[in-house]
């Protein structure tokens, strides 16, 4: 019998992290402010982080917490407090790249799984291994690998050992994410939390004799895009990646926002069941991919090379959150808190955890105290509408608005 794996979910701060798990996740990711991939995304103070744990365990989702930077010698004097910290907060699972910081972990955090980061770059079952015998009980595999190899890893190590790996969202043109182009160009270094994407960037070629002159650079005559990287998307394909005998699908985004977090984990949690339970998948789920902001979809390096899209760099973006449910009775009567203007008459969608998408026209609102709302204009503004049907708290009002650029 096949197992069903565990959909590991991004968790930037702490909206993200609820809207995470009530949208279905088993276990949610997440980072302190220190020692994580990702500086910029909001992450978890130290007196957040219980709080987060708390909240996660009360919903029976397990956290992961990331500490797969590669420390330098000044900065591994304050890692053990770190790992206690991470302890003595519930943490389930530390994601660590660094073999120093590997061992240290097992002595400063005894409580929490040992899990080896993609930064690692696992690409073979003799290298799996060889972790587990050190004591990992999962190693997330290089994003580079097909499912051949996959299957191949799997088949080759101890079945105590957890496979995890990425099934959606941002790749990187660099191997692993080892990259030090964003180093070079902005002194953001992209392997400590701090990539500044400059293979997003438009190039241009300039001869040396011939200054401020800028020829475009191209590739295949296609554009000028030439390390722009695709975005994966696996939601097709669950079924493969099971049959491949993978723990844990993980989805990328600790960076991107709560709506993203809520959409994709919602998506992936019904594909992945439907999936598991032998039933046809509900395509309305399998559309609410294509609800966030997105660069052009690829299946990453699972059935061949990708391919880049060099075209441009820009998001996809096709839909905009205009507000949160807060609070909704058995009669539809929702109070919602506003995130962007929309007005009596237009047409919005209401997606919630476990709630599947609607379309309706928007009717006369009122503000708290009862007066006549046509269009709430104060951001973050609470106020009252009369929805088609109950919804849970946490459900988002969106509409279709053309966001993407030139």
């Amino acid at each position: 019998m096949r197992k069903k794996p565990e959909l590991l979910a991004p968790a930037g701060d702490m909206e993200r992290l609820r809207l995470a798990v009530l949208y279905g996740a088993d276990a949610v990711y997440l980072a302190g402010t220190s020692f994580g991939m990702r500086s910029f995304a909001g992450n978890f103070t130290d007196e957040e982080l219980p709080v987060a744990v708390e909240y996660a365990h009360s919903h029976g989702v397990r956290v992961h917490a990331t500490v797969n930077t590669m420390p330098r010698c000044d900065e591994i004097v304050h890692l053990p407090a770190h790992l206690e910290r991470l302890n003595d907060a519930g943490v389930d699972a530390l994601i660590i790249a660094d073999l120093g910081v590997f061992q240290m972990a097992a002595k400063y955090a005894p409580n929490c799984e040992r899990h080896v980061s993609t930064q690692v770059s696992i690409a073979n079952d003799a290298c799996a291994t060889a972790w587990y015998e050190l004591g990992a009980k999962r190693v997330v595999l290089a994003r580079e690998l097909t499912l051949e190899e996959i299957r191949t890893i799997r088949a080759n190590t101890p079945p105590e050992l957890e496979l995890e790996t990425f099934a959606h969202g941002a790749m990187c043109v660099s191997y692993s994410g080892r990259c030090l182009l964003s180093n070079y160009m902005t002194g953001r270094d992209s392997n400590r939390g701090a990539c500044a994407q400059p293979c997003r960037y438009q190039y241009t070629l300039m001869e040396e004799k011939r200054p401020g002159e800028y020829f475009p650079v191209f590739e295949d005559e296609k554009g000028t895009y030439i390390m722009n990287s695709r975005d994966m998307c696996m939601i097709d394909h669950l079924d493969d990646l099971m049959d491949a005998g993978v723990d844990c699908i993980k989805l990328e985004g600790r960076a991107k926002s709560a709506y993203y977090a809520a959409i994709v984990t919602g998506a992936y949690r019904h594909v992945l069941d439907d999936v598991a339970a032998g039933r046809p998948v509900d395509p309305i789920w399998r559309d609410e991919v294509e609800h966030v902001s997105h660069r052009h979809y690829s299946t990453g390096f699972y059935y061949g090379e990708p391919g880049q899209y060099t075209e441009s760099a820009r998001y996809l973006r096709e839909w905009q959150v205009i507000a949160m449910v807060t609070a909704c009775d058995e009669q539809g009567n929702a109070t919602l808190s506003l995130r962007n203007k929309f007005a009596a008459g237009d047409t919005v969608e209401l997606v919630g955890p476990d709630t599947k998408p609607f379309a309706f026209t928007v009717p006369m609102m009122e503000d708290l105290e009862g007066i006549p709302l046509a269009e709430p204009r104060t951001p973050q503004m609470e106020f009252r509408m009369k929805l088609p049907k109950p919804v849970p708290a946490w459900s988002i009002l969106r509409h279709a608005v053309a966001l993407s650029g030139k």
